[in-house]
């Protein structure tokens, strides 16, 4: 019975959050108010303020969790929507896909090196523009720690979705498969939650974009890591 308290009371705080920060976005429209980040720093301030563990929370917040796979899956219609338009630049899609992926895994693998990080974080690092799953066993496989790979993965997502608009105003990417592609190439799924936003084609490309990334990524990965390795 306290288990089932726990978990109603945590799914209805997890989605009160949600609804107060998105009108705070609607409200205000500054990317620091992007939903996904305000309510993940409210929900941690809230456990450490009531000193609640993560544990518990999970009791309720799994069941929020278990709607990422309906969610991604519900990515399918405005793919299904838009096929005719994705056939048409199937070319465009895969090039600046594979570029995407390149780019994210090989100037992450140098900036760490150069930086000094052991090989462990570095190969966590590497699968970082990958949607989470995915990275997690990337990661895994090569001897990197998930838990960093997770991380890794959340920030690269941030970073995508609050920097990304701003450069693709500076330079002046204003096409829907441009948009599309950069935000669901670097930034996965929160980068087509973004691309969302924007319009139904560029959520369709960055919906592709990220499954072509988690594709190309699980193949490109492990050579990258055996070439510095």
């Amino acid at each position: 019975m306290q288990v089932m308290m726990y978990s109603i009371l945590f799914v209805i705080v997890t989605i009160a959050v949600y609804l107060v920060m998105n009108l705070l976005y609607f409200k205000y429209r500054k990317a620091f108010f992007i939903p996904i980040l305000t309510t993940t720093v409210g929900i941690i301030l809230i456990l450490i303020l009531f000193k609640v563990p993560y544990e518990t929370y999970m009791l309720g917040g799994k069941w929020v969790d278990l709607l990422l796979g309906p969610a991604i899956v519900s990515l399918a219609i405005p793919l299904y929507k838009q096929r005719e338009l994705i056939k048409q630049n199937m070319l465009p899609i895969l090039g600046g896909v594979m570029t995407g992926v390149l780019f994210g895994m090989v100037s992450g693998v140098l900036f760490a090196k150069m930086a000094g990080f052991s090989k462990e974080i570095v190969v966590s690092l590497l699968p970082k523009s990958i949607t989470t799953p995915i990275a997690i066993q990337i990661a895994s496989a090569l001897g990197g720690a998930t838990s960093l790979t997770i991380a890794f993965v959340m920030i690269a997502g941030f970073t995508g979705i609050i920097l990304g608009p701003t450069f693709l105003k500076w330079f002046r990417i204003d096409t829907a498969i441009g948009r599309g592609i950069g935000l669901g190439a670097a930034a996965h799924a929160l980068g087509t939650s973004k691309a969302i936003e924007i319009g139904e084609q560029e959520a369709s490309y960055s919906s592709i974009a990220m499954t072509l990334s988690a594709i190309i990524g699980s193949i490109v990965g492990p050579v990258i890591a055996w070439l510095f390795y």
